[in-house]
């Protein structure tokens, strides 16, 4: 099975001439043109990116996503492979109506009218691992509107054994290009094939979107589909119906009256929210997954890849976003080499004024005007320099970091990043550091104090009563070795003595 999925594979690579972008790299040129020589029947007029989309798009399913994920590693490959690879997004075919009847059948035990009063067979949504239709519970179950999410049959087999080939690719090209090592593409696909394997468990995708939704309660900013439970399985998930607009429709959303510059706004505070307060962010917020309320509410879908950040990696980073911030990048340089993203031998001055080169001509731009993909791009170029290990951990946080750009582009041009996180950021770092965070400590570890500060007399009163171990044995050793010291010095103390007289008489 994995030979003859190899062979598929290279037969499309082929036939779409992808062989001819790993070759080019050769100087002389001439592999090229031995390739092109023994495959004259090729029609390579397209371009290049165009011609890598299509063939991740015959690959099926897993390159495509796996596409979808490279699209946002724009520091990784040249810009117009990013923006192509990027059209993927909504470029996935849906499978058969019936092919989905047979899950729900599968799923449940019984057909899907005994599950639902109305079932729509017409997809709704279709992505690389699952599609969505729409249904209606029956009135015994509380005859709610909702969305039915249904993963793509027998995905599991095809998954493992296209990961397989991934970490084989990888494996080829960490020991083939200089910078393969420092970029670690085996983690890289390593943690693609985490986040993937997670996707195909949508009760894990139910347990995020509850997750999520409990996060923003009560939330002026963002709604999150609550999860019917009793219908959720492995296989299909149902959840709440939301009604918006899709995010990418600006003159609908204009002619609704939804303040633009507000919604952009509010966008950038979700993401930091989500990423400093929680250190659990959905990690998959591009265009067709982000509604508008008709109240201005953002409205959040699919769940299958959320990041998590650890309290260490939470702290980090805002540090970091203050210094880039506050243009402070001596502060930028030594995190990294503190935190061992840069080697120890690193010197900071020249660190930071490669930092500096590159992050000082975006500050006080509007959005418009700054390309993150050059920025990314320059700092990918200056991390080569100073042999910096790319965090493969926080691909999800730079992936989300890249879509909430692209909405701001779209809602408002005008939009300036850097002033709106600023504030949110330095008021994270006040309720971490400053007496709201020791208020915050406390209360975190009051039930463990609580438990442990009535226990302490009896705790005191245990240790001071032990046994003490018999010392006598080695104080006695201590006197005697001090005795013999004493004797020595009173020897060399006379013999100086002695010296000092006979040199003056």
């Amino acid at each position: 099975m994995r030979l003859f999925r190899l062979l598929k594979i290279a037969s499309v690579a082929s036939r779409f001439g992808l062989d001819e972008m790993v070759l080019e790299h050769e100087p002389s040129g001439r592999l090229v043109r031995l390739a092109n020589a023994l495959q004259f029947w090729r029609n390579l007029s397209a371009p290049r990116a165009e011609r890598l989309r299509l063939a991740l798009e015959s690959l099926g399913p897993i390159f495509v996503k796996f596409g979808q994920v490279l699209s946002t590693r724009r520091d990784l490959m040249p810009p117009d492979i990013a923006d192509e690879l990027a059209r993927l997004q909504d470029r996935v075919p849906p499978f058969d109506s019936a092919q989905a009847l047979r899950e729900i059948e599968r799923a449940y035990g019984r057909p899907a009218h005994e599950v639902f009063a109305e079932f729509d067979p017409v997809p709704v949504a279709s992505a690389s691992i699952a599609q969505v239709h729409f249904a209606k519970l029956r009135e015994e179950d509380g005859g709610h509107e909702v969305a039915v999410k249904i993963l793509r049959p027998n995905m599991h087999d095809v998954i493992e054994h296209d990961l397989a080939l991934m970490d084989s690719l990888a494996l080829l090209l960490e020991k083939l290009w200089s910078d393969g090592k420092r970029l670690k593409p085996r983690e890289v696909v390593a943690e693609f094939a985490k986040y993937l394997r997670d996707e195909l468990d949508l009760m894990r995708e139910a347990a995020n979107a509850s997750q999520l939704r409990r996060n923003f309660t009560d939330s002026k900013l963002l709604i999150v589909p609550e999860v019917h439970w009793d219908f959720c399985t492995s296989t299909v998930m149902v959840m709440e119906r939301m009604k918006g607009v899709p995010i990418s429709q600006i003159d609908r959303l204009r002619s609704e009256g939804i303040d633009l510059k507000k919604l952009s706004e509010a966008g950038v505070e979700i993401f930091f929210t989500q990423v400093f307060r929680d250190g659990f962010f959905h990690a998959d917020m591009h265009p067709g997954n982000i509604f508008v309320a008709p109240d201005g509410r953002y409205i959040a879908l699919d769940f299958g890849i959320v990041g998590t950040l650890t309290d260490s990696d939470k702290n980090y980073l805002a540090q970091n976003f203050l210094a880039f911030f506050r243009r402070d990048y001596k502060r930028v340089a030594e995190a990294h080499i503190e935190s061992g993203w840069a080697p120890k031998d690193t010197r900071v001055d020249e660190f930071e004024a490669a930092i500096r080169a590159v992050c000082e001509p975006i500050f006080d731009r509007p959005l418009k005007d700054i390309s993150f993909g050059k920025v990314l791009l320059r700092l990918f170029q200056t991390s080569r320099r100073f042999n910096v290990e790319i965090q493969p951990q926080l691909v999800m946080l730079q992936k989300t970091l890249l879509n909430i750009e692209g909405l701001g582009r779209q809602l408002d041009p005008e939009l300036d990043l850097w002033k709106t996180a600023k504030p949110f950021l330095e008021r994270w770092m006040s309720e971490q550091i400053g007496w709201r965070g020791l208020l915050k400590t406390f209360k975190q570890e009051a039930p463990y104090l609580a438990r442990t500060i009535p226990q302490l007399p009896r705790l005191v009163h245990q240790t001071l009563a032990a046994p003490r171990p018999d010392l006598q044995p080695q104080l006695a050793a201590l006197i005697a070795a001090q005795r013999q010291q004493n004797r020595w010095l009173a020897i060399i103390a006379l013999l100086l003595a002695l010296l000092v007289g006979a040199l003056f008489a």
